[in-house]
């Protein structure tokens, strides 16, 4: 019988796709949210948690702009419920598998992200994830982080969704083309997740689909992959008005993971005319 793996947010836009990537691979698998699991929530983590060899901390709250307004409630979830999950798990010796995010970057470097170079978030948001990742390895528990990027799957809300949601209208749409880094599916992130619990791996690594892309060119690829009418016109950040910045290079290097996992990643083209594919 394989282990017992937890995993809270488990009905999220990863979360989802994660149960369904860990039973087809046997195993036992505990899917953890809102309203019955709340990881601010110390009696849920002892109760909901007891009997899990393995938790994957899919938990976060990500909603970048209101993290401006509710800075409070970002680092009681993203940072301080990180902090006491792995003291339980320190103290249970469980191992704890924590998805972080780009956001922990500024966006200035000129070239892709290694898991080496120093974070500097420029929103409360990245603020947040960031201490999580600190009070993590803080804890001294066994453990990964896995920071993920430009996230879409068929949960929730995200990049690729909004877009589509927008072009229903059929009118012409601005996207951002000063913000580079790889649309990423929640199905190939659950594979590589799966693959280092497997290998029972530990430390930092950073995960993406391969190759690069704007939003505006990720844009433009979902809408000739459907054959949407709409005309999409590229535009500079500044032209929208958000309470976040966002950093402008999101890149990843994945050589260390690739390493870990032995395989290869596919291209974020090949992944996300996939998930189209599977939406018609």
């Amino acid at each position: 019988m394989k282990e017992k793996i937890a995993i809270t947010g488990g009905r999220g836009m990863l979360g989802s796709d994660l149960v369904s990537c860990l039973k087809e691979a046997g195993y036992s698998v505990l899917a953890l949210d809102l309203p019955e699991f709340d990881l601010t929530n110390p009696d849920h983590v002892l109760e909901k948690l007891a009997g899990a060899d393995v938790v994957v901390n899919c938990a976060a709250f990500t909603n970048v702009d209101r993290s401006e307004e509710m800075p409070e409630t970002s680092m009681q979830v993203n940072a301080l419920a990180v902090s006491s999950l792995a003291e339980w798990a320190k103290k249970h010796e469980k191992y704890i598998f924590h998805i972080s995010t780009d956001f922990v970057f500024d966006g200035q470097l000129d070239r892709p992200y290694l898991e080496t170079d120093e974070p500097n978030p420029i929103n409360v948001y990245g603020s947040s994830k960031l201490k999580g990742e600190e009070l993590l390895r803080q804890s001294g528990c066994r453990h990964v982080i896995m920071r993920v990027e430009w996230s879409y799957g068929k949960h929730g809300n995200n990049f690729i969704s909004k877009f589509l949601e927008r072009a229903k209208s059929g009118a012409e749409l601005k996207v951002v083309d000063d913000q580079i880094g790889a649309p990423t599916w929640t199905h190939d992130m659950a594979l590589a997740i799966r693959g280092l619990l497997s290998a029972r791996a530990e430390g930092l690594f950073h995960f993406a689909n391969s190759g690069y892309a704007s939003r505006y060119e990720a844009a433009v690829f979902t809408a000739r992959r459907l054959g949407l009418p709409n005309s999409i016109v590229p535009c500079s950040s500044s032209e929208f008005q958000m309470r976040a910045e966002r950093p402008k290079n999101s890149r990843f290097c994945t050589d260390k993971i690739r390493k870990a996992l032995g395989a290869e990643i596919r291209p974020w083209q090949g992944a996300l005319a996939s998930f189209l594919e599977a939406k018609k």
